[in-house]
């Protein structure tokens, strides 16, 4: 065994680490469509000009060292291919086998890990989480209102309870157990897991209900939850180059993205560990998770049914509230149109996105090694364009209006988001704006006070006193204070 690991290891340092690597080859009607998907990456809005950018630049102008892409059709990974850099300062390629953190997509996975329980009857969407948790419980007080959470709500974000996020442990920190993550005991690096609302009300994400599933399947099946989920989900799908091992494991290391921050700057230790695995540990690349989204949509179809039931899959890609379903969230960009199941993922390093249609066998699945996620849509509207997605790619018309520089200059400053400090600067383009580090978005008007940037989806508006003097802008419903 040992001596096949290490031939494994020396195998995958030649596949992944020549300084010469080629991807592989499509027949010329595949490698056409390669070309125009990465010629026509395309943002929410169109303005009349400069609508569709080049991969490579576009990566450029983000600060993206690597992009894996792979990319279903008719219900069969049709393509996949990597672009630029798993790590830069070793020159080292990303390839079709680089392995990337999903992030918030392993919480898609992770559903199928408890439904599969459910399909079991070792466990019941609808009872309280507490009848399956033996080493701990979970704390119930007034803000729930009395009512009890159940494993519906945790995968459905419907249980009305805290942490959004975990932002993970540098590569040496001593690691928080899981029920120190719960309570929000040193060493944990977030707070306590608790209610902020009643079970059932509102979808409120949250990161911190998935790591409860992620200890009932510890107590339920007396397993580590990265063993369960290789046996029970991973596997099974033929994800054999996934692992929900944290930290990862050694043989695998040279396969390892790594990491970098919005501004280009490398992760210290090349990437976060997680110990939250059900709600952020899993490492995969893009052909990987093409294997779960091909085996959600046969067994939608009735066709499959290598971890769940057609039945089962049904229920998990109906949604609970509003689009979130089990796992996943499922919406129509058009009423009564292709229904869309996905799941974007951002850790500290990496961030991506999952899509696939529930209607047909088309699908995507894009990686990066940044903090930056503003090319995953554009990357996903070029496929869904290459390949006539049926209302996927719905932009809207924008018309750009010239603001006086009087009036621009008034905009310029720092303003506060949520005791974040961002600055809107001028420049002999116009106005930007930085959303995180050292990145800057332009901002484009429609009138004197109403904008948008192409990244981010969305009209914003700035806000005047009666005095005239700037307060601040509104985006997403919430108001960004002038503080300077």
């Amino acid at each position: 065994m040992k001596r096949n690991a290490f031939l494994l290891v020396i195998l995958i340092i030649i596949y992944n680490c020549t300084p010469n690597y080629q991807s592989k080859k499509y027949p010329a009607d595949i490698e056409e469509k390669i070309k125009q998907v990465e010629n026509n990456l395309a943002g929410w809005v169109q303005t009349g000009s400069n609508d569709r950018w080049n991969l490579t630049e576009r990566m450029k102008q983000y600060g993206i060292n690597g992009v894996s892409i792979a990319v279903i059709h008719n219900y069969k990974i049709e393509w996949a291919r990597g672009y630029g850099f798993a790590d830069v300062s070793e020159k080292r390629p990303v390839t079709e086998a680089t392995l990337f953190q999903a992030a918030s997509i392993s919480k898609s996975l992770n559903s199928l890990g408890v439904l599969k329980l459910v399909q079991e009857k070792k466990l019941n969407l609808d009872t309280d989480i507490n009848n399956y948790l033996s080493s701990w419980k979970f704390p119930y007080d007034e803000k729930s209102n009395n009512r009890p959470i159940t494993l519906k709500n945790l995968l459905s974000h419907t249980g009305g309870l805290t942490i959004h996020g975990f932002p993970g442990y540098s590569r040496g920190d001593t690691l928080p157990t899981l029920l120190q993550i719960l309570d929000g005991q040193k060493p944990a690096n977030t707070e306590a897991v608790r209610s902020s609302t009643e079970p059932g009300k509102n979808v409120i994400y949250s990161g911190g209900g998935t790591t409860i599933t992620q200890q009932i399947i510890l107590d339920i099946t007396r397993q580590p939850y990265d063993v369960f989920m290789k046996k029970n989900v991973l596997d099974p799908l033929g994800m054999t180059a996934s692992s929900f091992t944290q930290p990862p494991e050694k043989m695998k290391e040279v396969l390892l993205a790594t990491g970098y921050k919005a501004d280009g700057i490398e992760v210290p230790g090349k990437y976060h560990i997680y110990p939250e695995q059900a709600a952020a540990g899993l490492w995969t690349n893009p052909i990987d998770l093409c294997k779960y989204i091909i085996e959600t949509q046969l067994s939608y179809k009735g066709e499959s049914s290598r971890v769940l039931t057609p039945e089962m899959t049904r229920l998990r890609v109906t949604p609970v509230l509003e689009d979130a379903a089990l796992g996943t969230f499922v919406k129509s960009r058009v009423t009564g149109s292709y229904k869309y199941f996905n799941h974007n993922g951002g850790n500290e390093g990496f961030s991506c996105m999952s899509t696939g249609c529930l209607d047909n066998g088309e699908g995507v699945v894009i990686m990066t090694n940044s903090d930056n996620p503003s090319i995953l849509e554009e990357i996903a509207n070029s496929v869904a364009s290459v390949y006539n997605w049926k209302h996927y790619y719905l932009p809207e018309k924008k018309k750009v209006v010239n603001v006086d520089k009087s009036v621009l200059e008034k905009y310029t400053g720092k303003y506060d988001f949520n005791g974040t400090q961002i600055t809107i600067t001028m420049s002999d383009t116009g106005l930007s704006v930085n959303p995180f580090g050292n990145v800057r978005w332009q901002l484009f008007f429609t009138s004197d006070s109403d904008f948008f940037v192409r990244e981010s989806a969305g009209m914003a508006k700035f806000r005047t006193g009666k005095d005239s003097k700037v307060k601040g802008f509104v985006s997403d419903g919430q108001l960004l204070t002038k503080i300077e």
